[in-house]
Formats: structure tokens, sequence, C-alpha cells
């Protein structure tokens, strides 16, 4: 369903009937146009979108010659998707009138910027938790201390304001 606009506005509004509570669909990176899956989703009732799942992955072992996962493909994560996400971010952000939630590689308070400039609203730390559980407790100091010393009095000026180059 998360591939197809027609299937995630069907199950979306099937959730939004079942329940009153904030409702945020979870995006796959993995599809056409994530702008379409959205806009589906917020038709369908989403309060908010998270951007984006995993990217499909796969590795091989080089003595076996087989995939290293059984299932042969994987969800890759952490640091290597942030581009990916940073760039579905700023599709989606650009496509709906809900908020987007970005995931993707963050792992530094630069990180948290680049997703707001992108057009998030908030962002979720996910692999790189695993690696430092205190994480999002130290990118929110040090959040903080980027819009001090930039001048920047809210998060919310900087949400979807990365400029273009002029050509």
């Amino acid at each position: 369903f998360g591939v197809n606009c027609e299937m995630t506005e069907q199950l979306t509004c099937a959730l939004r009937k079942r329940t009153d509570k904030l409702l945020i669909m979870k995006l796959s990176p993995n599809v056409t146009r994530i702008e379409d899956i959205a806009q589906a989703a917020e038709a369908g009732g989403a309060d908010a979108v998270s951007a984006i799942n995993t990217v499909l992955g796969m590795a091989i072992d080089l003595k076996t010659r087989k995939p290293k996962l059984n299932t042969t493909f994987g969800g890759l994560s952490g640091p290597a998707i942030k581009p990916v996400a940073i760039a579905n971010v700023h599709k989606v952000f650009k496509a709906v009138n809900i908020p987007v939630i970005g995931i993707g590689g963050i792992a530094t308070a630069e990180d948290v910027v680049e997703f707001l400039l992108a057009g998030a609203s908030l962002v979720q730390i996910g692999t790189m938790s695993y690696q430092n559980p205190n994480l999002g407790a130290e990118l929110k100091q040090k959040l903080s201390q980027y819009l001090n010393e930039n001048g920047i009095n809210a998060i919310a000026d900087l949400i979807g304001k990365v400029e273009y180059h002029s050509n």
C-alpha cells in the first residue's frame, strides 16, 4: 500500500475513521514520486507524514557468494541515506500542507538544521541512537546553541527556508 496512491489514501482514511488520535503515515523512498504518496495520505486524513523509511539495499558475502541477509534485500538506514532523506523531505514539504517529520541519518545538530531547512517540522533519530542513547538530548542542547549563535528566534524560522541558487 505504501507504493500505491489509491491504497495509501484508502488505508489512511480507514485508520482515520478508527481513531481521533494523531495519525502519522510513514513514507517509503522506494517509489517513483514520494510526493504523490504523501498527497494521498493527506487526502486520506493523515495529520502528518514522516519521510523516509529505509532505502532498499543488499550485501553479498564474497566467500559464499550468497546474500548476507536471508531475505536477500533489506533496509539501509543511518548516515548513508541522509542525502536521499533530505531530498525526499523537501519534495514532500513542497507537496503537502501537513507537517513532515524528517528521518534518515541524523547524527548532528547540523543534520537537524538541514532537515528543517528542507521542510521538516520535526525530526526522528533512529540508527544513531543505538550508538548513543543520549543523542536526542545532546542534539537538543546543540540545536539551541546553534539558534542562539545565529540569531534565530525559533525553529519555525528555519522550516522550509532552503534558499536556491540564482541562475
